[in-house]
């Protein structure tokens, strides 16, 4: 009888969640190291990987809000933005990826063994293919944060070696392709075996799609690296069936607890505020009046003119900052606003508004209370803010005395804080949606790749599609035909490429003196696309709409857009004062953009080089000699 031996500590864990994923395994009377083939069922391996990469909150919270959330400038957090890497929490990851992957190649192997000796069911070969898409993503998923991994070598106990990035994809890409095309869509699971698919329900055909429309995102990912490559990928799988409809999105059911299932965005104490990127993305995007959006009479004392800066307060907020308007603080709400943006943070106070996070629970002041008063020193009071419907995101980086001076700065009540909804464990993990395909086909279609529609209809198609996730699809027509800048000089309409003009008139409020002025904005210069020749170009558009539609569930597809094409724009990290894991920024180039001053990777964790010294050298060598936050992976900007 063959035995599955497992021996390395993450392929352990991975067992003993496999295990308790089904009572069939209750009457194992022997080492469960030492499982037979007979008692493992492929579909319980699948299981068991997919469920556990759900992430339990621990992991969920150090790598998905606080690693993939802030480097995508969707979460504060002055860690790795500031270049800074938290070794326990990437171990963590590590770990569990490996531990993951690990159920996954067993599932493969198993499959392939079984085929290989006659020993089948009817679903044993569409088992081993979903296998193989889902070992895909994890990979990728992997890879996307790490750079250089190991292909093979999860389910055997010995140290493997570690692949090139450029090797990763290529094996992925190659994975996704056979294992789609040797799927039989035409098979119906039972009612037993569907219930051990958390996505589909092993709906086939849908796994197809799945596999096809990954291998859209992946093969685009090498779009500036290896453009020939990408193309051919890219337009093969296009000729496939594809993840077009809000019914065959790759999501899975969250719920409350505290195991994989829990919620990524659950933990209490991270109140998730809104960010700078996403208010300066947000603000003024499609023209739709915040008016028609806020109907009650009472958001309308708060609604500002569309010129209005806000409170100039440079004692007390940063100016070293490419944020097109550091230094001053928006009293109100705009005028006119993406309507997505209402949907995903509740004003500050809108304590009416059924979304309304009133976490933590356990401090009500902490959400409750929305005014705080800056001071000069000590003893003197500035100014009081009430944060009461004021749209102010957050912003990374160095704020030094003016953060100590800043008594707004430690307070949460007084921002506009992440919906309820994604908070309680009760929504649907997005892994891959509709909308995703669009904007890959768009992008494509702009590059004047082969794709099945044109560029604007599938840029049109995925934002309609998610207006209708959001609940706001009554503006989509206005929206659609907006000419209106935002606050990074970026418009909706796909027929309008007129560039912003370099500078805006607005109108705003000394915050000390109630003195009235006029400043001259600029439109941010984002030098790491185009050398920030352009604002409003058609890739400009189609980013800027996928990294809205794709927020909160895909943090890492965002941030590794921004890795690839330095889209969307980021405002560079606060520095006034040095920050010491982005040596390369300082207040003499903060107005720039360079790839060394976001991150670009976690840094491999202390047990992984500790245990695989070997890996860990080839891993190095393939990233070019350098081991660091800001290392770029092989598919992103170099420079």
């Amino acid at each position: 009888m063959k035995k599955i031996f497992i021996k390395s500590g993450v392929a352990l864990a991975a067992f003993s969640m496999l295990l308790s994923a089904c009572s069939k395994f209750d009457d194992i009377n022997q080492n469960p190291k030492q499982a037979s083939e007979s008692q493992v069922q492929e579909e319980f391996l699948i299981n068991s990987s997919i469920i556990a990469a759900q992430m339990d909150p621990d992991v969920a919270e150090r790598s998905f809000v606080l690693i993939w959330k802030a480097a995508a400038h969707q979460q504060l957090d002055d860690g790795i933005t500031s270049g800074n890497n938290n070794d326990g929490w990437s171990g963590a990851y590590y770990t569990q990826i490996s531990g993951w992957l690990t159920s996954i190649n067993a599932a493969v192997e198993l499959g392939e063994k079984k085929i290989k000796t006659g020993n089948i069911n009817e679903y044993t070969a569409n088992l081993l293919q979903v296998s193989r898409i889902w070992r895909a993503y994890l990979l990728s998923e992997m890879s996307d944060n790490y750079g250089p991994i190991a292909i093979q070598g999860y389910s055997n106990g010995t140290n493997p070696d570690f692949a090139s990035v450029k090797d990763v994809y290529y094996f992925i890409l190659s994975e996704l392709k056979d294992a789609s095309t040797k799927l039989n869509t035409t098979q119906t699971p039972g009612d037993a075996l569907a219930k051990l698919d958390p996505a589909y329900g092993y709906d086939f055909k849908k796994w197809q799609r799945y596999a096809n429309s990954l291998r859209l995102r992946l093969a685009m990912r090498l779009s500036e690296v290896d453009a020939a490559k990408a193309k051919a990928e890219f337009e093969d799988a296009a000729a496939g069936n594809l993840i077009t409809d809000m019914s065959q999105t790759f999501q899975v059911q969250e719920k409350p607890g505290w195991d994989a299932l829990t919620g990524v965005m659950s933990r209490e104490w991270d109140e998730q505020l809104m960010t700078t990127t996403l208010e300066n993305i947000y603000n003024g995007l499609g023209g739709v009046k915040t008016a028609d959006q806020l109907t009650d009479p009472v958001y309308q004392p708060y609604i500002r003119a569309a010129d209005w800066a806000g409170l100039q307060l440079t004692d007390h907020f940063p100016t070293t900052s490419s944020d097109p308007l550091a230094g001053f603080w928006f009293d109100g709400l705009p005028q006119t606003i993406d309507p997505r943006a209402y949907k995903a943070f509740i004003p500050a106070g809108d304590f009416s508004n059924p979304n309304f996070s009133r976490y933590p629970s356990y401090n009500e002041n902490a959400w409750k209370r929305t005014a705080r008063a800056l001071m000069k020193n000590d003893k003197d009071t500035a100014v009081l803010l009430d944060g009461k419907m004021a749209w102010n995101g957050q912003t990374d980086g160095d704020w030094g005395a003016k953060g100590t001076l800043n008594r707004w700065y430690y307070w949460p009540g007084g921002a506009p804080r992440m919906t309820q909804q994604f908070r309680t464990s009760t929504s649907k993990r997005i892994f891959f949606a509709p909308w995703e395909t669009h904007f890959l086909i768009a992008e494509a279609a702009v590059r004047g790749w082969n794709v099945p529609m044109s560029g604007k209809a599938a840029y049109e198609k995925g934002i309609t599609q998610n207006f209708e996730y959001w609940g706001v699809s009554q503006f989509v027509g206005a929206y659609l035909a907006s000419t209106d800048f935002n606050n990074v000089g970026t418009s909706v309409s796909w027929d309008h490429t007129a560039e912003p003009p370099a500078t805006h008139t607005m109108n705003f409020k000394n915050g000390y003196t109630n003195a009235p002025g006029t400043v001259a904005i600029k439109y941010p210069v984002n030098n790491l696309y185009k050398n920030g020749s352009v604002k409003n170009d058609l890739l400009t558009k189609v980013i800027t709409q996928k990294y809205i539609a794709n927020m909160p569930w895909l943090p890492l597809e965002a941030w590794s857009d921004q890795r690839r094409l330095g889209l969307p724009f980021f405002e560079t990290p606060n520095v006034e004062q040095p920050i010491p894991g982005l040596p390369g920024l300082n207040n003499g180039n903060y107005m720039t953009s360079n790839v060394k001053f976001y991150p670009q990777r976690i840094k491999y964790p202390s047990v992984m080089r500790n245990a695989n010294g070997k890996g860990y050298d080839q891993a190095v060598q393939a990233l070019g000699g350098t081991e660091e936050v800001t290392t770029p992976l092989w598919w992103a900007k170099q420079k």
